[in-house]
């Protein structure tokens, strides 16, 4: 095929507003281990809702093109591109991407954290009107850049997968592992009803937990919960107080031997302590806004907890991530977390519906009309 010099792409250019279906440059030629890929797919974040709305905002970030969950098709390919794993990345090769990481910073050489990179660049955070324009997610075609973290896609695993693998499954799967995983048996609470959450929940129960209590809303959310695994669900409308003593209460007046926050409210961080058990461990993910969250330090202390905080994840997390995918393919109903597909001109109305909390992940085929 003829390599395309420009895409139509699905820009933000003002918080809270549609979208602006808009044509973007690409480069004339790319980079050594850049690529060129044709998107597929791409599943909307809470923190591409977060953006859209304002709620994430700094100076100089507009317009963008928004989306960092993606798949597709690589349809040209500078020298040398290759995926995480040193194997080769041709035209036609289906792959997905995360973030750049620099490989010269205290965070990647000296830490040998990618999450820690102090260039660590999202193709969300590439404005829309300078060089290299697309590198996000809704866009027909996206430049994916030489640092960026790619990895060959296996068959078997779903395009919807395969790209929310990219970011909201990574980063669960990175906050079990900070945080020691799940001790078999052990009572479990996940913090947040969203797709995280219930990503989380299904892990908690797929690795042997005693049960499992999900903390979140609308009711419709509570019932997907179940289905992902959830012994227990508690609604978020009673209040704080309510919520730890419900949560006390259905782990046998104990509390929780891990919280997960995937929620990120104001009173989360006073809530996951208070419905902790004794020497249990609490591992913060969700709050990632502006304001200070209040922790009860003299809690901490008294029950001898362990808070850990855990940000989003690397290649090592995504590449866990599609393996577990593929491990578990039949165990929970997955498709379950995605709505249907729409083209880039239906992309602002599912970001509204994730906004209303009418949708749990917005899917978008910049293929479709």
């Amino acid at each position: 095929m003829t390599v395309p010099t420009s895409t139509r792409a699905a820009v933000l250019t003002e918080h809270g507003a549609p979208l602006e279906l808009t044509e973007l440059p690409l480069p004339a030629a790319l980079e050594a281990g850049a690529a060129l890929v044709r998107v597929s797919c791409a599943t909307l974040c809470g923190t591409d809702v977060e953006i859209w709305s304002g709620k994430m905002s700094f100076p100089g970030m507009l317009p963008m093109v928004l989306g960092h969950e993606m798949v597709g098709e690589v349809v040209a390919a500078g020298p040398d591109t290759r995926d995480a794993l040193g194997r080769e990345i041709a035209v036609g090769a289906r792959i997905g991407w995360s973030e750049s990481t620099c490989g010269e910073c205290y965070g990647c050489t000296v830490l040998r954290e990618p999450v820690a990179c102090s260039r660590r660049g999202y193709g969300f955070l590439q404005r829309s009107d300078v060089p290299p324009f697309a590198t996000a997610g809704l866009c027909e075609y996206a430049y994916v850049v030489p640092g960026a973290a790619k990895l060959l896609l296996p068959a078997e695993v779903p395009d919807t997968w395969a790209a929310m693998a990219g970011c909201a499954a990574k980063t669960v799967l990175r906050a079990f592992d900070r945080v020691g995983g799940v001790r078999p048996g052990s009572r479990v609470v996940v913090q947040g009803s969203g797709a995280l959450g219930l990503f989380a929940t299904a892990v908690a129960h797929l690795s042997g937990a005693g049960s499992v209590t999900t903390v979140g809303a609308p009711a419709s959310r509570l019932e997907l919960a179940k289905e992902f695994g959830a012994d227990e669900v508690v609604d978020v409308a009673g209040g704080s107080d309510a919520i730890v003593e419900r949560v006390t209460e259905l782990t046998g007046g104990r509390g929780g031997d891990l919280v997960l926050d995937f929620a990120g409210a104001p009173s989360i961080g006073r809530e996951a302590v208070a419905m902790a058990a004794q020497r249990g461990r609490v591992v913060i993910v969700g709050s990632t806004g502006p304001e200070p969250t209040p922790v009860p330090l003299g809690t901490v202390m008294g029950k001898e907890l362990t808070v850990v905080g855990s940000l989003n994840g690397d290649i090592a997390d995504y590449h866990h991530a599609i393996e577990f995918f593929g491990s578990f393919a039949s165990r929970m109903p997955w498709d379950r977390l995605f709505g249907s597909p729409v083209g880039l001109s239906g992309a602002s109305e599912r970001i509204e519906a994730m906004h209303r909390l009418d949708e749990t992940k917005a899917v978008v085929d910049p293929r479709l009309p």
